[in-house]
């Protein structure tokens, strides 16, 4: 199983659906049965931060309470505008007690964990140990074709420049029955990289984009590879132990999610509704198996435009585009850099990463500029007034057309 790529004309929407953002606070009303709270995350502590907000709260929270637009059992949502936070909730994260989200429960992140991958492949570009203009096979030798592992960089697999062709031979998750059935397969990171070793490239690699997990599955082999261990010690040992991200992990083989945690339901052709929370997720080993909480990914999305984990110059090539003339296979525009990816609401831009799988949505977005010209407080350019958010619901159809982060993104932009 691996997660859904988001569709080519929007980063913010899933697959097969595409929503225009509606006006923030436009009569959305809470779904039948769920509950709402809303808190604030800091207390002002000075006279400046006690001026009117920029966060409009109420769009925010109704922006979240919607649960039929899509159907969702929950949904959190931590948002930020500098020193300004604010943490709200909808919905039940577990639908057998009522019990309401909170923001240490743990989800399935998806592929959020492409950020974490590109990070330690650019930690290690830092430190002279992989270079980004190499040829994968100068890593991993013989795992590909030979003209494969020739003609695709390491910088093509984090930009989703490779060409590799689909896979082949995997199971059939196009429906809900088949998702249960396949939930409990294995596999290895190389069984499933053979599975798109099949027919020539796709395209020439640089000269197209096309979002594909399987990029990011060879750059965590690289990363085991040039350091000799294990992809979850490493990105333990670099990334989560430093930032203290304690509920975050990898879980390999582990189906189940352990201590308090948000449940994930599937709706069945048939109109059922069934707990998908337990399921192997080694088929996105690398690309989408992130088990994580919204309170460790402001830590993450903090720290990682902060310069805690990368130096500015390898935060700009987290945020780097190929040339203009590199084009998606739609012939819109390239919108991945090396990790990840931007969308422009309102006339503000925000870099991040979009998550998905079978039963959780996550979004975690924000602004690379620390000033906002929007700011009248902000008098000398110099304030942090970084705008974002964290956005994690559990929508329960398949497929999901994503009206919820467009109704966030609106909110905190109008």
């Amino acid at each position: 199983m691996t997660s859904q790529a988001p569709l080519p004309l929007s980063p913010f929407l899933s697959r097969r659906t595409l929503v225009r953002a509606s006006a923030a606070g436009a009569a959305l009303a809470v779904a039948a049965g769920g509950t709402a709270s809303a808190a604030s995350a800091a207390a002002p502590t000075t006279a400046e931060a006690t001026a009117a907000p920029l966060l409009d709260t109420r769009a925010l929270q109704a922006a979240i309470s919607d649960l039929d637009h899509p159907h969702a059992t929950s949904a959190q949502l931590h948002a930020f505008h500098g020193a300004e936070r604010w943490y709200g909730t909808a919905g039940v994260a577990d639908p057998a007690t009522g019990r309401a989200p909170r923001p240490g429960d743990r989800f399935r992140a998806g592929s959020v964990t492409k950020a974490f991958v590109a990070t330690l492949v650019l930690q290690l570009w830092g430190e002279g140990r992989v270079k980004l203009d190499a040829p994968l096979a100068r890593y991993l030798p013989g795992l590909l074709p030979d003209d494969f592992g020739r003609r695709i960089t390491v910088a093509q697999l984090l930009q989703h420049t490779s060409g590799l062709p689909d896979h082949q031979g995997i199971p059939d998750t196009s429906t809900p029955e088949g998702v249960l059935r396949h939930r409990f397969d294995r596999w290895t990171p190389r069984e499933w990289v053979r599975t798109a070793t099949h027919g020539p490239l796709k395209f020439a690699p640089g000269t197209k984009q096309e979002y594909r997990g399987i990029n990011y599955v060879l750059l965590a082999l690289v990363v085991e590879e040039v350091t000799g261990r294990p992809y979850r010690e490493v990105i333990t040992e670099r990334v989560l132990r430093p930032l203290g991200l304690s509920r975050t992990l990898t879980p390999g083989q582990d189906p189940r999610l352990h201590g308090p945690h948000v449940h994930g339901l599937l709706r069945m052709t048939d109109g059922s509704l069934e707990d998908i929370t337990v399921y192997n997720t080694s088929g996105s080993w690398g690309e989408g198996d992130l088990v994580s909480t919204v309170d460790d990914l402001v830590r993450f999305q903090q720290a990682l435009f902060n310069g805690e984990l990368l130096p500015p110059e390898a935060v700009d090539k987290l945020c780097s585009l190929p040339p203009d003339d590199v084009r998606m296979l739609d012939g819109g525009p390239a919108r991945y850099g090396m990790g990840l990816q931007t969308v422009t609401v309102n006339g503000v831009t925000f870099w991040g990463k979009t998550g998905e799988t079978y039963g959780y949505r996550t979004r975690v977005f924000s602004t690379r500029d620390t000033r906002d010209t929007r700011d009248t407080r902000d008098t000398d350019g110099t304030r942090d007034r970084r705008l974002g958010f964290v956005l994690a619901y559990t929508p329960t159809p398949l497929t999901t057309p994503e009206q919820m982060v467009a109704r966030v993104a609106t909110a905190l932009t109008s």
